[in-house]
């Protein structure tokens, strides 16, 4: 059957898109450029439309412009997707690029069919997700005026011997210090005010954070989640807004695969060559999920704490929690005994983590109206996957 889909392919920028428009049954695409303004993007879709015999298709790169030209280009009545950068057919003889090739390129393959669609999150999806990079920014500004903070008492001689750093008892005595030299004073009280700003400013995120977990659209999962040994309201917010849509991964390894943590591998002939983990996909939820694994080198016991966050919640949901406990605890000291260094077992420990997360988060995924979706919420452990989730 003849297709009559209409692709285009864009190159965007902060200033200038490039089109690429393939008309059915022409192997060279019509090419030229707009601006980057809402208005001219509107005229574009409109001309396509007027040349298009049949439907139209527009696709553009993941990057810097966000999803907010998808929106654009599907509220004037065309469909529009975006494309993962990274999956992305490369010619590797081809040295030479421009954003007109690169225009060609993406609607040449989005007519084969080649390219790797991202799933949008919604607009109320994207802005939770953008609070969680924040607040992680936040977190990464805090910690690097704390090390300019503790750099400038070590090349002074200036030490702290009474406990640890950044305790209570650590900011009272920093109040305290003073320096010879006028100088050293004023740039110490300057790191002691950002520091303070700093500290605030992560604090008022992590009350919004803590507001946004408790809303109907994230109660339940944060719920369920924190149900986890080393999974707390943060960690939970991560995972939750990163990997929204959660019914999109239909397995435990379709989750650990697009979270990077699977071991990459060159094998060709008789030759099998495994490497180190792919750390491909989403770094924020593959970093929290290593942190969350270091947990689970410790003995598994009923802890006040993990014990307060599980008061309410389902009994299969603490059920599945406990076992992973017990598991990645076994796992992570088997791992280490067997001559593995500690870091490589914590990430090993938390691929099988990520396994059953997905054995949790899944039951709530599928979109509405799912016929699978009943059956999975009346005997959530009754599912194959569920008992394998930790296997991987």
């Amino acid at each position: 059957m003849k297709d009559f889909t209409t692709y285009v392919g864009m190159d965007v920028h902060k200033n200038q898109h490039h089109v690429a428009m393939l008309l059915p049954g022409s192997q060279q695409p019509k090419q030229w450029s707009i601006e980057a303004s809402s208005a001219e993007v509107r005229r574009m879709v409109q001309r396509v439309r007027k040349d298009a015999p049949g439907p139209v298709v527009f696709c553009y790169e993941a990057g810097v412009c966000g999803f907010a030209l998808k929106r654009l280009i599907e509220a004037q009545g065309a469909r529009c997707i975006v494309i993962a950068p990274s999956l992305t057919p490369v010619k590797p003889g081809q040295r030479v690029h421009t954003d007109r090739r690169d225009a060609k390129g993406l609607a040449c393959y989005l007519q084969a069919g080649m390219l790797t669609e991202v799933q949008p999150p919604s607009q109320e999806e994207e802005a939770s997700r953008d609070l969680v990079r924040c607040r992680d920014a936040a977190r990464k500004d805090l910690m690097r005026i704390r090390h300019q903070v503790s750099k400038l008492l070590m090349r002074r001689g200036v030490y702290y011997v009474k406990g640890k750093n950044w305790s209570a008892a650590y900011m009272r005595w920093l109040r305290e210090v003073r320096f010879e030299q006028a100088m050293d004073e004023v740039v110490f009280r300057d790191y002691l005010a950002e520091l303070d700003h700093r500290t605030g400013r992560l604090e008022h995120l992590d009350e919004h954070l803590k507001r946004l977990s408790q809303t109907a659209a994230y109660q339940e999962a944060v719920g369920w989640l924190r149900c986890f040994r080393g999974i707390d309201t943060v960690t939970a917010m991560v995972l939750v807004t990163e990997l929204y849509a959660f019914g999109r991964f239909t397995s435990a390894r379709a989750l650990m695969s697009f979270l990077g943590l699977t071991p990459s591998e060159s094998s060709s002939g008789e030759s099998r060559r495994l490497g180190g983990i792919t750390k491909a996909g989403n770094g924020l939820v593959r970093r929290v999920l290593v942190e969350a694994a270091w947990h689970q080198q410790h003995v598994p016991r009923r802890g006040k704490l993990v014990q307060a966050r599980r008061v309410g919640q389902p009994d299969w949901v603490i059920r599945q929690a406990e076992r992973a406990e017990r598991r990645l605890y076994r796992r992570y000291w088997r791992l280490v005994h067997g001559g593995k260094l500690p870091v490589k077992a914590a990430t090993a420990v938390a691929r099988e983590l990520a396994g059953f997360i997905w054995a949790v988060l899944f039951y709530r995924g599928p979109a509405p109206g799912d016929s699978r979706a009943d059956s999975r919420a009346e005997n959530p452990g009754g599912r194959k996957e569920q008992a394998k989730a930790g296997r991987g």
